[in-house]
């Protein structure tokens, strides 16, 4: 996205993203089938897998999901038993709470992700999901 026009140059990503609380979150040890679960509680694609002291493990989103079921050669039951650590994606791209939302809008452009964990040191601080900056946006504009 260009920085020409940017009408939403002073937020942060701690200005847009979700609370912890409202972050879909689980154990490694969380069954896939349980974490999809999650994701549609949640009304997200994603999933953040931590650690008890809240330490990001990794991340599992819908797409990874759709992706598996194409490639690996095992009984849906099966797929859907095995821990959500097994699938998931160990070092995502992350952001801070203090990130600048251009630069934050910029990685999920490059990457082409609708979500980045918020992490602190390594812990979970919430989520950034691509709706609430787009409001941002929209509300930063008029």
């Amino acid at each position: 996205m260009s920085t020409r026009n940017n009408y939403y140059s002073d937020l942060t990503v701690s200005d847009v993203m979700l609370s912890l609380k409202k972050t879909p979150k689980t154990s490694a040890r969380t069954l896939l089938k349980e974490a999809l679960e999650l994701m549609d509680k949640h009304r997200l694609g994603i999933v953040c897998i931590i650690a008890s002291d809240n330490t990001l493990q990794g991340i599992i989103t819908d797409g990874d999901i759709r992706r598996m079921l194409s490639n690996v050669q095992k009984p849906l039951a099966a797929l859907m038993s095995d821990d959500v650590i097994v699938h998931a994606i160990k070092s995502p791209s992350t952001v801070t709470a203090s990130t600048s939302l251009q630069a934050a809008i910029d990685i999920m452009g490059k990457k082409q992700i609708w979500d980045l964990p918020v992490v602190d040191k390594g812990k979970l601080q919430g989520l950034l999901h691509l709706h609430p900056v787009i409001n941002a946006i929209i509300g930063a504009s008029k």
